[in-house]
Order: C-alpha cells, then sequence, then structure tokens
C-alpha cells in the first residue's frame, strides 16, 4: 500500500509556491515503482532505508497518484504516527486504523 498525506494544507507543505506531500508505502521497492509511475526520480528518495523512509512529491503528482486502488490518502499526523509505529515494529502497519489505536493506547 502507498500512503499520501495532506502536508500540503500546511506551511510546511510549502516549498517556494510549490505545494508538497509525504508518501510512503509498505515497502521500498512499492514506494519507488509508485514514484517511478508519476514521473518522480528514484535518487530523490529521502531517509533510505530508514522508519522515516518517502518522498516529497509536488501536487502535479499527488493527485496522480489519488484514486488508485493501492494509494490511500492521509493526514499528516496520521503519516507520522505510521512511520512511528514502523520505527518500533520495522513495518507499516495493516491500516491506518491500526496505527491510530496502536498510538491512543501507547499514550
Amino acid at each position: 500500500m502507498v500512503y499520501v498525506d495532506d502536508m500540503y494544507l500546511t506551511e510546511m507543505g510549502r516549498y517556494g509556491r510549490m505545494r508538497m506531500s509525504h508518501m510512503i508505502a509498505d515497502s521500498t521497492a512499492e514506494l519507488i515503482d509508485a514514484a517511478r509511475s508519476v514521473g518522480v526520480q528514484a535518487r530523490w528518495l529521502q531517509k533510505s532505508g530508514t522508519h522515516q523512509e518517502h518522498f516529497d512529491i509536488c501536487m502535479s503528482k499527488r493527485k496522480k497518484l489519488i484514486g488508485r486502488a493501492n494509494v490511500v490518502e492521509c493526514t499528516v499526523k496520521e503519516l507520522t504516527i505510521m512511520c512511528m509505529y514502523r520505527r518500533e515494529h520495522g513495518i507499516l502497519p495493516t491500516s491506518i486504523a491500526v496505527a491510530m489505536n496502536w498510538w491512543r493506547n501507547k499514550t
């Protein structure tokens, strides 16, 4: 599964005039495949091999991803919690709901 957040709605999501989102996935291969499918080069992968592995993608790339069967939209908070879950468990949770329940029970 590929997850794309709504960082573009925040000040953090602004890069000059561009609006950006984070993109993560269940595996590095799936993440790179999704990136390449919308024209993002694999060399732009950030924090490779860590629980924070992701791409920053612009709005035009985000729009190409949304609506695909394997792509889930989420909030910045949800994506952050999913990455925290991955740090602790070594993998992403099976869903955003699982991540959020884990976080509620943890705090």
